[in-house]
């Protein structure tokens, strides 16, 4: 069941192939600018060219490197340790991108916007998760991910006596695409299996050392001193609602409603008298704007059960007026269905459409509303429960929970204008023992609708927050609690928004949110901006680098994990009763290497062809 896109959508959504065209046309002369200057000679002898990309090189650092290096028998230890982590890591990997090839093969659905090609490139603005406010960050995180990487590397070659020809960086425009340690060829062949393993490790492990060093100083000072402002937090606002029409804005912060204080989120409904047409609202504590309410869809089932669509206001039930969600559930009382008047998004003529006010739920095959009613498949709206009316999914989620495994329940339920009554005896939930299960998967809202008299969405920041170390509660519980858990959910939270666990992704107190966010304590003193700076560049020099050590841990060349592969295959094989050689060392990392890569191009691309 395919519950359509909400009023409210982000700017990638919006802009997302016009900017990734500018984008292309912009490397497109860039790269002509690169082509013009080294036809003429002019680039410095340090800047190389390939391609779109320009690589800095540099003699430089060699002497702090083998400063550095001195104590070799703790480098080795250290390296050794990432070798340890980088097959585990790898390993992984290489199942995860296997088991993701055969779901998308085997069990095929519409491309989702974390399997767009898109998605794939760290270029703000173009994917979905990195909004352009975020470059600053990214950026830092990119450099400091590409510096500690390669300066693993360098820092390995010199406790190994491997030479050092040169280091630099690469650049795409100005974006760091990657860095490089360039050892002498010679002297790096002379290395050990060992001394090479642990070279090639040592960029990983360096990532992941700064990305717990990262997460370790956001979850700790930065975060702690990092409070939610008070009012309820506006993270998006339905056009043509009538909040926009008040002139109320994403990332504004209602702060009272007809002069009562909104501390939260959760206040905002409480402070809404359910009754009055019509309220005054206070924003960020500085002004004020009155806001006539009316019924709005923002959101609605892709061809489901109601014929209306995000945008359509609802004025009327069965001829009384209604401009709240309280007034339309009044006006609707005890029938099970309604005759409701809509004014359409495009104003034209207002209709009059009788329909079910209930759940909306799909009927899960073999499961105990389909044994009951034979209705798998169909989307049905569930009115009542017994004598207990159902007027929205909210209502029926709060009637089961209260009900047993076993238990015996009358449901009333219409499909296509026809009304079923079936006696369901409820079965146990597979993924939550003790709990009752229906077999049904819902639409949140009244009959697939979802009504909202302000046109706000609400921005959770104080969950945002409380994963990230601050203060408040969390609804992923003892996960938060462990500083790995906390880890683990800040790498989801730039597409938390996207796989629809959250309404809005985080990436970063920056983009309007951090009006939602107040300093407090000791750090109050560097100011705002200053304590928001510092968390952003914390929490993506720790995104950052997390990806960078999994992505250069993939064991397919010219990754680093395709060299320790091949190093390990090479120590395995030399063990074996058999007489050794290239070609069998060859054959297993270029099989691991094109499994890797079918894989990776079929969990982006097979879902989509498959499911058209």
């Amino acid at each position: 069941m395919d519950y359509g896109t909400p009023a409210v959508v982000s700017v990638p959504e919006l802009f997302g192939s016009e900017l990734l065209t500018w984008v292309v046309v912009g490397l497109l002369l860039y790269w002509a600018g690169i082509i013009a200057l080294r036809k003429l000679d002019l680039l410095p002898e340090f800047v190389g060219a390939q391609g779109p990309i320009l690589t800095f090189h540099t003699k430089r650092g060699r002497d702090f490197l083998d400063w550095l290096s001195g104590p070799k028998r703790f480098w080795r230890a250290w390296a050794n340790i990432g070798i340890g982590i980088a097959v585990v890591v790898m390993a992984t990997m290489f199942v995860f991108l296997l088991l993701a090839a055969i779901a998308a093969l085997t069990t095929p659905q519409p491309t989702g916007g974390v399997q767009q090609p898109r998605n794939v490139l760290v270029i703000p603005g173009v994917n979905d998760f990195l909004p352009l406010s975020a470059t600053p960050g990214i950026v830092v995180g990119l450099l400091v991910g590409l510096v500690v990487h390669e300066g693993g590397h360098g820092l390995l070659c010199r406790v190994e006596d491997i030479d050092i020809n040169s280091m630099g960086i690469a650049m795409l425009a100005i974006i760091p695409f990657g860095a490089f340690v360039e050892p002498d060829q010679e002297s790096s062949k002379d290395a050990s299996r060992g001394g090479q393993t642990r070279m090639f490790a040592a960029g990983v492990t360096n990532n992941f050392a700064v990305t717990i060093i990262a997460f370790a100083l956001l979850f700790g000072p930065i975060a702690g001193a990092i409070a939610v402002a008070p009012g309820a937090a506006v993270g998006g606002v339905a056009p043509g609602s009538p909040a926009e029409d008040a002139g109320i804005e994403p990332n504004d912060r209602i702060t009272a409603i007809d002069g009562e204080a909104v501390e939260d989120n959760d206040d905002l409904l409480a402070s809404l008298d359910p009754d009055s047409d019509e309220v005054t609202v206070e924003l960020d504590g500085e002004r004020t704007t009155t806001v006539d309410r009316s019924l709005l869809v923002t959101a609605a089932i892709d061809g489901g059960p109601v014929d209306l669509s995000t945008g359509d206001r609802i004025v009327a039930v069965d001829g009384t007026d209604v401009g709240t969600e309280q007034a339309f559930i009044d006006a609707v009382g005890d029938d099970h269905t309604a005759s409701l008047t809509v004014q359409p998004a495009d104003d034209s003529e207002q209709t009059d459409t009788e329909v079910p006010i209930g759940a909306a739920v799909e009927v899960a095959d073999g499961e105990p509303l389909d044994d009951a009613t034979g209705q798998a498949g169909t989307v049905v709206i569930i009115t009542a429960i017994g004598d207990e009316r159902v007027h929205d999914y909210a209502a029926l989620e709060s009637q089961l929970a209260d009900a047993d495994p076993g238990d015996e329940l009358s449901i009333v339920s219409y499909a296509d204008g026809d009304r079923d009554e079936a006696a369901v005896t409820l079965g146990e939930h597979p993924q939550q023992p003790g709990s009752a299960f229906l077999g049904i998967r819902g639409a949140p809202g009244t009959s697939g609708l979802e009504l909202n008299d302000l046109g706000v969405q609400l921005y959770p920041a104080e969950e945002y927050l409380a994963v990230l170390g601050g203060g408040g509660e969390s609804s992923y519980g003892a996960v938060t609690d462990t500083f790995l858990g906390k880890i683990g959910l800040a790498l989801l939270l730039p597409l938390i928004g996207v796989v629809g666990i959250l309404p809005f992704n985080f990436a970063g107190f920056t983009g309007g949110v951090q009006n939602f966010y107040e300093v407090q304590g000791s750090l109050a003193a560097m100011g705002d901006g200053t304590v928001f700076v510092l968390a952003n560049l914390l929490f993506w020099t720790g995104w950052i680098n997390v990806q960078l050590g999994f992505f250069n841990c993939i064991p397919a060349f010219p990754l680093d994990g395709g060299h320790i592969l091949r190093t390990s295959t090479e120590a395995v094989v030399s063990r074996l009763p058999i007489e050794a050689n290239r070609g069998m060392v060859r054959v297993v990392t270029t099989s691991v290497g094109l499994t890797m890569l079918i894989s990776f191009l079929a969990m982006l691309f097979a879902q989509g062809w498959l499911a058209s």
